[in-house]
């Protein structure tokens, strides 16, 4: 009974100490409370009261979701460890052991190894299999990618010794690995697509963009390049100053890259400070439907400039500016703070309903299906959305994303279900790296150099019948029509993984766009077509 009237008056005290806010005025007269106030209570309430053992952390961090839920689709919470995977890819480098790797049946391969990197410069080579990394083995358990990255990452200077199984050697062989800075390279390609046309492909824009290109760019002018193709399909976007170093290469000093405008910021104008290095070369931003935010601030730029055309699909339509708030804790909330507009005065942005984060992630499914990856003729724009580009005052719009100069629809001739399926169980991507485990001396001997590969390798028939076991084995039903439509495609693909992962990741694109993309074909036809590119740039059909 003691014990009974001790706990009793413990909670009578707790819930005065709560209801003394409550009920210190009359009830006419209720208390105001700042949203922040009311917030803290709440979680004291239940931390205090809740009848089961409450995870408060995980309470606040939901709290935080939903309120940014509300707001728009771009705004959004990420613990320490998401943060981390989030920023790494922008910021440029982290610190490793320098392989890029691929697991096939619990047996992690290296593809490459990083040019001048800690696993190069102890003579780990592509091909060897990790074993284990210091106390934690790798071959045989069943992990994400994202463990084996933990394993193999670190700080900068720590030691790790990797157990390495090399083919032709019978025991393991243990290498003593320093980390280091290990660089995250956002230009995936840069080649020569012609003897003036210059390629440079950008996956991301991240801190390095800017100095990449430059190399890219310096590199191919010293082969000949007087036009440029930059590629920009499926870059989703990154920093917003990223994007304005890299358009003002192409601009005179005082263009317009890019404004942003929002109620508790104001209005941030970034234009180019002097002129760019790339200003009477003919120039093609080639963009597709998840192009988005930097992607579309930069192809925005070139095309309401008029100094270039945008060739492709009409982008994602991400107008939307966010700025990082990190916590001590190393989460970070990413909120909206305002909208950016083009040039031209348009702000892109598509429509959004807060809360309903569904439907607008579904918008990419709806202009397939009503046919707008397919014709331009689907898409129509009202009057009120239409806007003049800068110099020859070609009629532009503010429709949810960057409508392309050159509209090229997306060719789905090769498509099939069966491809789909052999994609989805990984059946072409491990066959090509058992391919070139197995063949490494023998094609680095026929083909010596990536010229001599690109010339003359081509993929057998024993090796397609070969995937189609291995799709079998692995329960993908073969479909003859199916296979004979893809087939095409699918050689293709192999050569350029194979290419890949003999030499560079050029090598893929190199063998994959002339065949497979007819953005790309579009794009370097319409670059050589002097006439009909001029008369693109003045706004004439």
């Amino acid at each position: 009974m003691r014990k009974f009237i001790i706990a009793a008056a413990s909670l009578v005290a707790t819930s005065a100490a709560f209801g003394q806010f409550f009920f210190q005025r009359a009830p006419q007269e209720p208390p105001q409370m700042q949203p922040a106030q009311k917030l803290g209570y709440a979680e004291k309430i239940i931390e205090t009261y809740y009848v089961d053992t409450v995870n408060t952390d995980r309470l606040v961090q939901d709290a935080i979701v939903a309120m940014l839920k509300n707001l728009d689709p771009h705004s959004t919470y990420s613990d320490p460890e998401e943060t981390k995977e989030l920023t790494q890819p922008l910021e440029g480098n982290f610190s490793g052991i320098g392989v890029q790797f691929n697991m096939l049946n619990d047996t992690l391969f290296v593809i490459q190894t990083t040019s001048g990197g800690p696993s190069e410069k102890v003579g780990i080579l592509p091909g060897d299999r990790i074993l284990q990394a210091g106390d934690s083995v790798i071959s045989g358990v069943k992990s994400p990618n994202s463990r084996i990255l933990k394993i193999l990452r670190g700080p900068k200077g720590t030691r790790v010794n990797l157990k390495v199984l090399r083919k032709g050697v019978e025991e393991p062989i243990v290498f003593s690995v320093v980390r280091d800075d290990i660089p995250i390279y956002s230009v995936d390609a840069a080649y020569m697509a012609d003897p003036e046309t210059g390629y440079i492909r950008i996956s991301r824009f991240a801190e390095e963009t800017a100095a990449e290109f430059d190399k890219a760019f310096f590199d191919l002018k010293k082969q000949g390049m007087k036009n440029l193709i930059v590629d920009l399909e499926d870059n989703g976007g990154g920093y917003l100053g990223a994007a304005h170093e890299l358009a003002s290469r192409f601009l005179r000093r005082g263009d317009l890259v890019v404004y942003t405008d929002g109620p508790q910021t104001g209005t941030q104008v970034y234009g180019a400070q002097r002129d760019g290095y790339f200003l009477d070369g003919r120039l093609v931003v080639t963009v597709n439907q998840y192009s988005a935010s930097a992607s579309e601030i930069t192809a925005g730029a070139v095309q309401d400039n008029d100094r270039g055309l945008v060739v492709g699909r009409r982008t994602f339509g991400k107008g939307l500016v966010q700025r990082p708030f990190p916590f001590p804790d190393g989460s970070m909330i990413r909120l909206t703070v305002s909208k950016y507009y083009t040039p031209s005065g348009r702000c892109i942005q598509k429509p959004y309903t807060p809360g309903d984060e569904d439907e607008y992630r579904a918008d990419i499914l709806h202009r397939y299906q009503s046919g707008e990856f397919s014709s331009a003729d689907s898409i129509h724009f009202p009057d009120s959305l239409r806007f003049e580009t800068l110099r020859n005052h070609r009629p532009v719009y503010a429709a949810g994303g960057i409508m392309p100069d050159l509209f090229v629809p997306i060719d789905t001739t090769a498509y099939s279900d069966y491809y789909r399926d052999l994609v989805a169980k990984g059946i072409i991507n491990r066959y090509c790296i058992t391919y070139v485990d197995d063949n490494r001396k023998e094609l680095k001997r026929e083909y010596p150099t990536e010229r001599a590969f690109l010339d003359n390798f081509r993929v057998k028939p024993e090796m397609m019948r070969t995937i189609v076991e291995m799709g079998v084995a692995d329960s993908v039903k073969y479909n003859d029509d199916e296979f004979n439509r893809s087939r095409p495609m699918m050689e293709t693909i192999v050569k350029g993984i194979i290419g890949r992962d003999l030499f560079e990741t050029s090598t893929y694109f190199k063998v994959v766009n002339p065949v497979l993309s007819p953005t790309y074909r579009e794009a370097l036809d319409l670059i050589n077509d002097r006439e009909r590119y001029s008369r693109l740039l003045r706004g004439e059909s």
